[in-house]
């Protein structure tokens, strides 16, 4: 392994820092921004060294750098930028897209025993490309797990592909999307970290709301400006409701808001008074998704899996195995 190019050795550092944010990502769906600065110094420096090596090397070693690079840079990186622009990824997602495209213009080698690792390597060499096309072929996979474990709880439809049924006391912990509404099933349901937002915004707990509806549906309800709390970004580290015993009492006397009383729930109001919005949730769609949880037992959610974690898994099967897509196109006799 010592005898592996240095510059490749020292790219090796992305793992952990992978592995460090795809955990965060699935404790609390953020990934700090700084987590990303020292991958970016390192991917720069790295490519500075390359480009230094491959000045003294022959025309044709220069072209295939040039065409790695620009499909790297020119093609990968942007992809996690529309990607984010599009809603597809988070933005910790589109960062991470670009760090690689930055750190793995070619193809790295790590040279073992009688062995030199990745073991596959497609015709174009573009190494971010493969951690690419490794992450999407895994994501594919959560579909089935997803499947597999509602078949065994005896939950057996089309939604048991894209959602799982947990209990409503366990939403304020839960991170996803409801896949139900009022009228029935849906694809764009409440998000539960707008969920965390309002409930924190009026000083309640679940429990609390779920245990007397009809009062919080009323907008009379909501408490006096001066007392509604910093809703946050619905984070669990920082977009917990409040404490049972700890919310506000409904407003009253001249300090209450002026109630619109066809406003159920608050729910505009809330929107209205929150910089930027709520993970795209409107009125309608906050009040559907309060009148669900605070009637059912059980619902349906789509947890939405971390993009993050199958990037990590498909890039270390890229540093290890090489490209998954590639070789199953091999194994089906469609490319040498």
């Amino acid at each position: 392994m010592l005898a592996s190019p240095p510059t490749d050795l020292l790219r090796l550092l992305v793992v952990p820092i992978f592995g460090w944010a795809a955990a965060r990502d699935i404790a609390t769906r953020r990934v700090p921004n700084q987590t990303w600065l020292p991958l970016v110094v390192l991917g720069v420096l790295l490519l500075a060294v390359d480009v230094v090596a491959v000045l003294g090397a022959d025309p044709f070693r220069q072209r295939l750098f040039v065409i790695h690079l620009v499909v790297s840079l020119g093609l990968v990186a942007p992809l996690g930028y529309v990607f984010w622009r599009l809603g597809g990824f988070g933005g910790a997602d589109a960062k991470a897209v670009m760090v690689l495209a930055l750190l793995f213009p070619e193809f790295p080698r790590y040279f073992l025993p009688g062995e030199v690792l990745p073991l596959v390597q497609p015709p174009l060499g573009v190494f971010s490309l493969t951690i690419l096309s490794n992450t999407v072929l895994l994501g594919l996979g959560y579909p089935l797990v997803l499947a597999a474990r509602n078949a065994a709880r005896g939950h057996r439809s089309l939604v048991m592909f894209v959602g799982k049924s947990v209990p409503v006391s366990a939403l304020s912990t839960a991170y996803g999307s409801l896949l139900e509404t009022p009228a029935g099933f849906t694809r764009n349901g409440l998000d539960l970290d707008a969920l965390r937002m309002y409930l924190r915004w009026r000083g309640l707990t679940l429990s609390e709301l779920r245990g007397d509806p009809d009062t919080y549906r009323d907008p009379a309800s909501l408490p006096p400006e001066d007392e509604r709390a910093d809703p946050g970004d619905g984070a669990l580290a920082d977009g917990m409701p409040i404490a049972d015993g700890g919310s506000v009492a409904p407003g009253t006397g001249a300090d209450a808001p002026a109630a619109d009383p066809v406003d159920e729930w608050g729910a505009a109001t809330f929107l209205a008074s929150i910089e930027g919005d709520a993970y795209g949730t409107t009125p309608e769609k906050l009040r559907g998704g309060l009148e669900v949880i605070s009637h059912e037992e059980e619902v349906w959610l789509t947890p939405g899996m971390p993009f993050i974690v199958p990037m990590f898994v498909g890039l270390v099967v890229a540093l290890g195995f090489g490209d998954l897509l590639y070789a199953v196109l091999q194994v089906a006799g469609l490319v040498p």
